[in-house]
């Protein structure tokens, strides 16, 4: 039984010690600075001129935020004359159209039976007849600040077909929504910024997404899934085009507040991600063959165990080990020290707050939720699970 017992913890050691390896590694990357991009021109060759763009609100239900969201974003310093505002109004309130209809915007309304970001993405392509630059996308609820355009025209004059801006939070209600905007400051680290900084494609989050218009045109036909943005970066790996990390772009997102919006999220989150896995490992033997390192280096990502999981269960084995064998806990207990450094380095200086220590036992809650999702992940489902806002 003892034999048994000391061949199963070294597996379930070895099924998670590479996904705290991969989140060390990007940890560590995260500490320097950014370097040129394979992309970056000289500074003699930047122009300097506006680029045409459209921006692009999808919006589910979003009558709670919708309209201040796209108030807010038509005050913009970028010439007028040079971007479009569109927002998709999918089942939401005549009341909120009616809104939507006296601002100058283009208000598309489709009539959708099983509704999908990706579905409204391409019912406003397809009913845009002007042209465009630059496509950007942006949740019902981001918010960006005047200077937003400009900064960004300066990123697409740089050659950059891909844009992903810097996504953060713009509320911290509780625990909850404190947690899920750290998650995302961690995920920037090591996803975008650390990614960037070796000369990799950063991941996209699916909102404060900017990409060159006519290939958006000639390949949002291909999104069928509920994780749109993950689709993306697979045809934009695949064409071997490189996403671009503006860690100084801010575009500001409302944070979940809730345990229920919170375990929905991530069972999305967790759905696509295995989703997006079975969608690309046909392809990953051409990529290695071809040395295609942002396509492997992404199905990598795919793969790993979420964060709060590695972190939980390491300290559960750790203590577990401890009482049955302590030898057999020393691997445990560094693969919780590293995990656990990792997470720390990677969080911005500005949110290593005493507070957040206070915040583990909100982390085991969630992380149960988490866990819970296993139970009712559906791998063939391409239904969208719609997180909601507050008025």
């Amino acid at each position: 039984m003892w034999t048994a017992i000391h061949i199963t913890d070294w597996l379930l050691w070895l099924f998670m010690a590479p996904s705290v390896i991969y989140v060390a590694f990007y940890a560590f990357v995260s500490l320097f600075p950014s370097r040129p991009s394979p992309l970056s021109p000289h500074p003699s060759d930047i122009k300097h001129q506006p680029s045409n763009f459209l921006i692009l609100f999808p919006a589910y239900k979003e009558d709670a935020v919708i309209v201040h969201s796209v108030r807010q974003c038509l005050e913009q310093i970028y010439p007028k004359e040079y971007y479009h505002i569109g927002v998709i109004s999918d089942h939401m309130q005549e009341e909120t159209n009616e809104l939507l209809r006296q601002l100058p915007i283009t208000l598309f309304t489709p009539q959708f039976e099983k509704s999908s970001k990706a579905k409204a993405l391409q019912y406003a392509i397809e009913h845009t007849e002007e042209s465009y630059d630059y496509l950007i996308i942006l949740d019902a609820d981001n918010m960006v600040l005047p200077e937003f355009l400009e900064q960004v025209n300066a990123s697409c004059q740089q050659g950059y077909r891909a844009i992903q801006c810097h996504r953060c939070a713009k509320n911290s209600d509780n625990d909850v929504a404190v947690l899920d905007g750290i998650s995302e400051e961690i995920n920037n680290s090591l996803f975008r910024k650390a990614h960037n900084t070796i000369g990799i494609s950063s991941a996209l989050i699916g909102s404060g997404m900017c990409f060159e218009y006519e290939w958006f045109k000639n390949h949002v036909g291909l999104f069928e899934t509920a994780v749109e943005d993950r689709e993306m970066e697979i045809q934009l790996m695949k064409e071997h085009i490189f996403i671009k990390y503006e860690e100084h772009i801010p575009v500001y997102d409302e944070k979940v507040s809730s345990s229920e919006n919170f375990q929905r999220q991530r069972l999305r989150w967790m759905t696509g991600q295995i989703q997006s896995l079975l969608l690309m490992l046909p392809y990953l033997p051409t990529a290695i063959k071809t040395g295609n390192i942002h396509y492997i280096d992404k199905t990598m990502q795919q793969a790993l165990i979420p964060r709060s999981i590695l972190l939980v269960l390491s300290c559960f084995f750790a203590i577990l080990m401890t009482v049955i064998n302590l030898s057999w806990s020393i691997k445990w207990w560094v693969l919780f020290l590293i995990i656990s450094l990792s997470i720390f380095i990677a969080i911005p200086k500005r949110m290593r707050t005493k507070a957040l220590f206070g915040k583990f036992f909100s982390t085991i809650k969630l992380v149960g939720l988490m866990l819970g999702n296993l139970l009712k992940m559906d791998l063939k489902s391409k239904d969208f699970l719609h997180t909601t806002h507050d008025k």
